[in-house]
């Protein structure tokens, strides 16, 4: 090692080595990482020592329990862990007709035998796996004269040819435990090569300073931290790995709910709250009235979250809540009830939505809804005059554009639905008291900032809004703990009575599919309307999905023949999407062909079939949503899932969405499916957060880690007596919200 680095295991000013000491080591102070090696680690995102130390192995390999050659058997699916002793790609032979496709055979040996494999069209294994290499081998096993052999398998190597033993790595055979790193085909490195550079650090870098006291370690049944990397990257019996791997997760549990908590009291500390009027003395407030004009009673779940926002609006602080709901459940009558308290109090309330479509839908239901109410107004001899809704998109015409600026800052506009229009310079606020975010997870963190900043208008004088956040794509409760952990939370987990089941078929061939469109004509035939809905708008030669276009056309000539179909897609004109949807609501279309545009929000209750191809290319929150679409006036409705597809993940999502209607159960198998990734990128902050903790399987780590910091904050606002952790924090988050989690 050269230059003045401090070498990993250098002296620590603490008890232990810190993970920012690592951050601040890059890779090549290990011995044999120069430019080339550094090149690929990086490919992997790899460029510090603390990036290889969490850089964590994604299985393991049991030497213990390893199956040889001998052992095998033709018919079955095996794992061989083999090295390769011989190579031979023969010429393909010459002359006239079909050419046999090309061939690579290898013998691999093991503690057990010989084995042949063989690679048709595969002729880049050759190069892959020279003599020397040591690689698994995985499919089924065959006999062919009189030999085992395995045709085509999945490959996965462990140490190159060029790559000797040592006394640290000399393969699962020996006995030992083997850690399988996550490896890319960019970079040319081997799982075995990373196990050693890992291993190095580890040495060298000696015990680490652990941020859990011995108290809460014991309390919680946690390895040191020290111990937990050792076990995670080189455990020497199975039973250790999952010990370290609950320690390492917690860790990274806890750091997200520590900024979260901190977040929340950073708001806290900086609001200016409005305490809203939740009751009035003379008479019945406007949520009341509202409440009371309504042709359905509220379900119990719907009571409880309008309480809940009566709470929050009525304390000093500003409110911070998410309300999750199935498809159906009736949020946006809690959200308007949110946004009335707001003019009660002679204030304004604002409804952000992702989409032209869905804000237009919004508005069109907040005027219905609200339709009848009335604020008080001494410009007018009645002394008050109707509520007043206005929409505002990028669609808006310059002169009702002009109008609603003028009655936005005259304080005459009293509820403002829009899109991202809402976030503009020009749109100036009177006194902006209550905001509702629907679609939170299309938002970023900046944008309830700018609404928030709304609230203190320009001179930066007025008070901070209260925010509600929806979302009708449930996310499993740890999940919303560890994404939303600054908001609190109301969960409608009720429909509204006489709202049936939508009956879900998946239709696997083109016959099966005549059902579908059967229904559709039927359904038509007795005064209700039907959605078919595309992955594409044009055709592609490279994804086989239907294009709306040429499906509306199709349909009309041949399934549908005689019906009215309409098209409607994201680029469409204005106008012309308008003017879709809006025939579509007033019956003048019986099918309205379209695109996930239709996905959130709109309101159809005459709509009772839902036609979903393709649904293979939709993911499960997408189909959900789309079947919630029809099925919305109380009578029987029906979603058909169109789809070939056999490919295990496409199965198993498709099978979920038929067995179940059930948002919050949906949710539970899409986070098992796609895991946490996609979840977490709602967050929109910080490094790749969650490598080992399992939102499912880790619930009480999650809760647990979401107590502790309650507990860590509450006992030591700033944290001064934790200064590991807060050191941590700063390392796992971006410079801007450790500024602002930090300032004090």
């Amino acid at each position: 090692m050269t230059g003045s680095a401090p070498a990993p295991g250098a002296a620590s000013s603490s008890s232990g080595r810190r993970l920012q000491q690592l951050a601040d080591l890059p890779v090549t102070v290990l011995r044999g990482v120069g430019t080339s090696v550094a090149g690929d680690l990086a490919e992997l995102g790899v460029v510090t020592v603390f990036d290889l130390l969490t850089h964590y192995p994604r299985r393991y390999i049991d030497g213990t329990r390893m199956v040889t050659v001998d052992q095998l058997s033709d018919g079955e699916k095996a794992t061989v862990l083999a090295t390769v002793r011989r190579v031979n790609a023969p010429p393909a032979r010459s002359g006239r007709g079909r050419r046999p496709p090309a061939r690579v055979e290898l013998d691999i040996v093991d503690a057990g035998g010989r084995m042949r494999v063989v690679f048709f069209n595969q002729s880049w294994r050759a190069r892959q796996l020279p003599v020397g290499t040591l690689a698994l081998f995985f499919g089924p096993v065959t006999t062919f004269r009189d030999a085992l052999q395995m045709v085509n398998p999945t490959v996965e190597v462990l140490r190159g040819a060029d790559e000797s033993a040592t006394d640290d790595d000399d393969g699962p055979s020996s006995g030992r435990i083997y850690p399988v790193y996550p490896l890319t085909e960019k970079a040319a490195l081997t799982s075995a090569r990373i196990g050693r550079l890992v291993h190095e650090a580890l040495d060298r870098a000696g015990p680490f300073d652990d941020p859990l006291d011995e108290g809460i370690r014991i309390r919680h049944g946690f390895l040191d931290r020290t111990a937990a990397f050792a076990g995670i990257h080189r455990p020497t019996a199975m039973a250790e790995v999952e010990p370290a791997r609950r320690r390492l997760a917690f860790d990274e549990l806890l750091r997200l709910q520590l900024a979260l908590v901190l977040r929340r009291q950073r708001l806290h500390e900086d609001a200016r709250g409005i305490a809203h009027a939740t009751t009035r003395p003379d008479g019945p407030t406007l949520v009341e009235q509202f409440v009371g004009r309504l042709p359905f009673p509220l379900t119990t779940a719907q009571v409880r979250a309008v309480a809940d926002l009566a709470d929050d609006l009525g304390g000093p602080l500003p409110m911070h809540r998410l309300l999750q709901g199935d498809v159906g459940s009736g949020k946006t009558v809690v959200a308007v009830a949110a946004l009335l308290f707001a003019v009660e109090g002679h204030h304004q309330g604002a409804l952000m939505a992702p989409t032209e479509v869905l804000a237009e839908q919004h508005a069109a239901e907040v005027r219905r809804l609200v339709d009848g109410l009335t604020v008080p107004d001494p410009t007018t001899l009645a002394g008050e005059r109707p509520l007043r809704v206005a929409l505002l998109t990028s669609r808006t015409g310059a002169a009702d554009r002009a109008a609603i600026h003028e009655g936005l800052a005259g304080g005459t506009v009293d509820l403002l639905v829009g899109t991202h229009a809402l976030l503009t310079d020009r749109v100036v606020f009177d006194s902006l008291g209550v905001v509702v975010i629907d679609e939170q997870h299309r938002f970023g963190v900046e944008q309830r900032a700018a609404l928030r900043d709304k609230g203190r208008g320009e001179d930066g004088q007025g008070s901070d809004p209260d925010l509600l956040v929806m979302t009708a794509t449930p996310i499993p409760r740890t999940a919303a703990m560890v994404v939303f952990g600054d908001l609190d939370m109301t969960v409608i987990d009720e429909m509204p009575p006489g709202r049936l089941p939508v009956v879900t078929s998946w239709l696997r061939t083109p016959l099966e599919a005549a059902e579908a469109w059967s229904r559709v004509v039927e359904q038509v035939g007795s005064g209700h309307r039907a959605f078919v809905v595309c992955a594409l708008v044009d055709g592609s030669e490279k994804v086989e999905a239907a294009s709306a276009k040429a499906e509306a056309e199709r349909l009309s000539d041949h399934e549908l023949t005689g019906l009215r179909v309409g098209l409607l897609h994201g680029q469409m004109k204005p106008a012309d999407k308008e003017q879709a949807m809006e025939g579509f609501r007033a019956g003048d279309l019986d099918v309205l062909v379209a695109t996930t545009v239709i996905e959130v929000g709109v309101d159809i209750p005459d709509a009772s079939v839902m036609v979903i191809e393709d649904a293979d290319r939709f993911g499960i929150a997408q189909l959900h949503q789309l079947r919630g679409r029809v099925g919305r006036s109380g009578e029987p409705a029906w979603c058909f899932l169109l789809s070939e597809s056999d490919s295990p993940e496409a199965t198993a999502r498709l099978e979920a969405v038929e067995a179940s209607t059930d948002g919050f159960v949906l949710a539970d198998v899409d986070l098992e499916l796609r895991g946490e990734g996609t979840i977490l990128g709602a967050r929109q902050k910080g490094r790749s957060d969650l490598r080992l903790a399992r939102l499912l399987s880790d619930r009480d780590l999650v809760v647990d880690a979401r107590s502790l910091a309650v507990e860590l904050v509450e006992a030591d606002l700033n944290l001064h007596d934790h200064r590991l952790l807060v050191e941590e924090l700063r390392l796992f988050i971006d410079d801007d919200e450790a500024e602002f989690l930090f300032k004090s």
